[in-house]
């Protein structure tokens, strides 16, 4: 027995699944999942020893790549000064000013501590400044594990094929409107019901929890008129695309105008960060300038804003983004080719270092269609890919992310190695 499986069984003994985040169980791709001993740069250690370059890179935090001696630096001397003040302290103040730098539609931010607080609370606040009840969110999209969000949802729950999940008011999920991605008429049609009971429409502008949807063109825009139309509030759930579609986030790239973004992941450089914000005359509602309740006891954490502060500073270097997307376009071109040389079916595509593909012809603008791909090829090819020593998200329904600590050699040797387990999963 490995190491790894030695601690899986232990795990299961105390953990639900082994594990304290679902997919990581593997349950969609089979075997045991590998238990991380170290990581660095663009590379893990598992706990016996084997190394294996990373593309979930904690699920999209680490766009520097693992333990980066910028980041590592600045939480080392923000840990010798406390780790935790439960008292505001100067790097709220500067990462809060960074964001609003880089993102001009995020007048004023709160620092909370997951993406799932920053959309909960976004929500919350949305209701109370339009009095009304109603959200729409889009199929596949995923927003957190808040109970609201868990209808017709991406990630975990669609890797599980949980439709929604047990524990869910069915009053409170009423209130959820679910519609397919990318489909602009019937958000109209929508609007045109009743458009004077949706508080919100949230989304993420480029879907990553159900693999990698981008939107078609004029979707996002088509959104923003529908909302000001009607006195809905626009929220761009930027937790996974902040920062790593583009300097200024999915808004930048897009053109478009939120009124609140959510943001996670890289604002927190893989600590535990997230963060709402938007326009000024809204995030003033929130207390204790306003009447709508939010707090968190480790909210605005100095290692977490050290972390999140080093973090964005290195992506502000000359190049940076332009590296990353010249890298991540290459490799999805290379696995492209791959699937065109063993005739197997497949679309692929990415937005800046934000990457999927799916064993089906495309193309795929929603998550019905993302759910025709070749799960059961996905994961004989995932197996295979993980015994050549490359570490791809456990799940058909989740995206890619490549880091600046990925070299041009670390690209060229990912697609070869994921060539031959292609290969290898059709000939299984």
């Amino acid at each position: 027995m490995s190491r790894s499986e030695e601690l899986f069984e232990r795990a299961k003994s105390v953990l639900p699944g082994g594990v304290n985040s679902p997919v990581r169980a593997f349950r969609a791709v089979g075997g045991t999942p590998f238990f991380v001993a170290g990581a660095k740069g663009a590379r893990l250690i598992d706990a016996d020893g084997k190394s294996y370059l990373d593309y979930v890179c904690s699920w999209g935090p680490l766009i520097l790549g693992h333990a980066h001696p910028a980041v590592l630096d600045a939480i080392r001397a923000a840990a010798e000064r406390g780790w935790t003040y439960g008292a505001p302290c100067e790097a709220e103040v500067e990462l809060a000013e960074l964001v609003r730098c880089r993102m001009p539609a995020v007048e004023m931010v709160r620092f909370v501590n997951s993406g799932t607080e920053a959309t909960m609370a976004a929500v919350r606040l949305a209701r109370a400044a339009t009095r009304r009840d109603a959200v729409l969110k889009f199929e596949g999209c995923y927003h957190g594990h808040a109970d609201s969000f868990l209808v017709k949802a991406g990630s975990g729950v669609a890797t599980l094929g949980l439709p929604d999940s047990p524990g869910v008011p069915a009053a409170l999920a009423g209130l959820t409107v679910t519609l397919p991605f990318n489909d602009g008429a019937a958000v109209e049609a929508l609007f045109q019901r009743r458009g004077d009971t949706l508080a919100a429409v949230i989304v993420e502008p480029y879907v990553g929890n159900c693999g990698f949807i981008a939107p078609e063109p004029g979707f996002h825009a088509a959104l923003r008129g529908l909302c000001d139309q009607h006195g809905a509030l626009l929220i761009f759930d930027e937790v996974m695309t902040g920062f790593r579609v583009a300097a200024g986030g999915a808004q930048e790239r897009l053109r478009v105008r939120p009124d609140l973004t959510t943001l996670g992941k890289i604002v927190g450089g893989g600590m535990p960060v997230g963060a709402y914000g938007g326009r000024a005359d809204l995030m003033r509602l929130v207390a204790p300038e306003g009447p709508v309740y939010q707090a968190g006891t480790l909210a605005g954490n100095p290692v977490a804003m050290a972390a999140g502060l080093a973090t964005l500073r290195q992506t502000e270097r000359p190049g940076f983004y332009e590296t990353l997307e010249r890298r991540t376009a290459r490799l999805v071109a290379g696995i492209g080719d791959a699937a065109r040389r063993h005739a197997v079916p497949m679309t692929a595509g990415h937005a800046g270092s934000l990457w999927g593909s799916y064993f089906t012809a495309g193309p795929v603008r929603n998550f019905a269609e993302a759910k025709r791909s070749d799960t059961a090829l996905f994961a004989r090819w995932h197996r295979a890919a993980l015994g050549r020593g490359v570490f791809l998200a456990p799940s058909a329904f989740e995206a890619g992310f490549v880091s600046s600590a990925h070299t041009d050699a670390d690209i060229d040797y990912t697609i070869a190695q994921l060539d031959a387990a292609l290969g290898e999963a059709l000939a299984d």
